[in-house]
């Protein structure tokens, strides 16, 4: 595993208060866009349940359902458009989840428009865990920290690592949910009653979810119009937050990758994206391969990275006009900046936002070894164009003793190699396909 480790430049640290007190949580980051020092500062309108959905994120957090043992604590904190984004991974990174404040979640100022890298700390996971729906409590987040103004306890920064699957994991989940679809709809009973029927243990088989006349359940039996749901015993991680909320949506991706899992609580939101398997990790999906293939212009990942405000709406037209490009090669200029970090995703708005994540740009096009393979077939000139009429192409790459025949046409790709009769393209594309579409722009 690849992994960078980072030091925080101060101490976390609680602030004795006459009335209450404050904690205060170390950031890090890669990049710094702006000098400003505070991003927000407000009270929390539904502290009780912002305060079960962060301690769940954190769970999440904690969580690996694989070989993993590593823990990790650091949620990722967006202020911007009078909204408030903390996101996260399982060390495992299969699992993702979301806490979203909305406007009317909060009573205070946006000061700037920014993304932070936080710690959170077991003092402070208990710290959350002691608020009722009587406490009152301010949130700050800024430059060099982030603060919960409750009662608390002290809360220590340390040293930890980053593993590069994250920031992998964080921009393949974005495009998956731009490809996801709305299937099932529960009130708060109904999501209890299904939340019932999870089977108990760790079952080996898929599950999926299905309606029997009105009545949803997990069931080992696929049938017409269920949803697949790998490593079901997940959904564990939000069952404590299943009885409070308003309504459960559940979104699906068309070829059953991820299944996301979104409850609603006022002007609160929970998202869970659960991989398709236990074993499969968002960080290796490469669904974002194809798109960092394309080349796009510097000065206009630049100049919107500039001009951007994080959680506004993206506008792809619009950025494509304003900066000179064919409108004809906007159709993947959001799996692009998606696939770069510079873009988040909105289920219920179906759009894009900007989201800048604390690391460097250049980062994500070193993680992922099938780029460096793709790279390495065209330096070395391993890409052979047998054909190229009526919209087919076929080409043939050289590898390891053995030579790849690759056909692209319209919508349908083939590739002779193991990688592809093993996942036929479910898992992004292999390098020999990857390759010879780069050579052929």
């Amino acid at each position: 595993m690849s992994e960078i480790t980072y030091q925080y430049n101060g101490i976390s640290t609680i602030q004795k208060g006459a009335e209450s007190d404050a904690v205060y949580l170390s950031k890090f980051s890669e990049i710094q866009k702006k000098n400003t020092p505070c991003f927000f500062w407000g009270r929390l309108n539904q502290p009780y349940i912002t305060a079960k959905c962060l301690t769940t994120l954190s769970a999440v957090v904690q969580s690996s359902f694989n070989l993993s043992t590593a823990i990790l604590r650091d949620p990722i904190v967006t202020t911007g458009n009078e909204m408030i984004r903390f996101e996260g991974f399982s060390h495992c990174a299969g699992v993702y989840a979301k806490v979203e404040v909305l406007p009317d979640g909060h009573d205070g100022e946006m000061l700037a428009n920014d993304t932070t890298n936080v710690d959170f700390n077991p003092p402070m996971i208990a710290a959350l865990g002691n608020f009722n729906k009587r406490s009152k409590v301010t949130l700050s987040v800024g430059k060099e920290s982030v603060g919960i103004h409750s009662e608390g306890k002290s809360v220590i920064e340390r040293k930890v690592p980053l593993p590069d699957k994250w920031i992998k994991g964080l921009t393949t989940v974005q495009i998956y949910f731009s490809e996801t679809e709305s299937r099932f709809e529960f009130n708060t009973s109904q999501a209890i009653q299904l939340f019932r029927t999870i089977p108990k243990g760790k079952p080996k088989s898929d599950y999926y979810l299905t309606k029997r006349g009105n009545k949803a359940i997990f069931t080992p039996a696929k049938s017409k119009n269920t949803i697949c749901i790998g490593g079901i015993q997940r959904l564990r991680l939000i069952e404590s937050l299943v009885p409070l909320c308003d309504k459960l949506i559940v979104f699906a991706h068309p070829k059953m990758q991820s299944t996301t899992w979104q409850l609603y609580f006022g002007a609160v939101r929970f998202c869970l994206s659960l991989s398709r398997e236990n074993w499969r990790g968002f960080s290796g999906e490469g669904a974002a391969l194809e798109a960092l293939i394309e080349d796009i212009p510097e000065n206009i990942i630049e100049n919107y990275d500039k001009l951007a405000y994080a959680n506004h709406a993206f506008n792809p037209t619009l950025l494509a006009i304003e900066s000179g490009m064919d409108l004809d090669n906007i159709s993947m200029l959001s799996a692009q900046l998606s696939a770069m970090g510079l873009l988040g995703f909105d289920l219920d708005n179906h759009e894009f936002f900007y989201r800048r994540l604390p690391f460097k740009l250049e980062r994500i096009l070193t993680l992922n070894p099938r780029l460096k393979g793709v790279e390495k077939l065209l330096e070395n000139g391993k890409v052979k164009i047998i054909s190229n009429q009526d919209d087919k192409v076929e080409a043939q790459v050289e590898g390891n003793g053995v030579n790849h025949t690759v056909q692209l046409e319209a919508n349908k790709v083939r590739c002779t190699c193991t990688w592809f009769s093993r996942h036929k393209g479910e898992r992004g594309h292999c390098k020999h396909i990857l390759a010879t579409k780069k050579y052929l722009q």
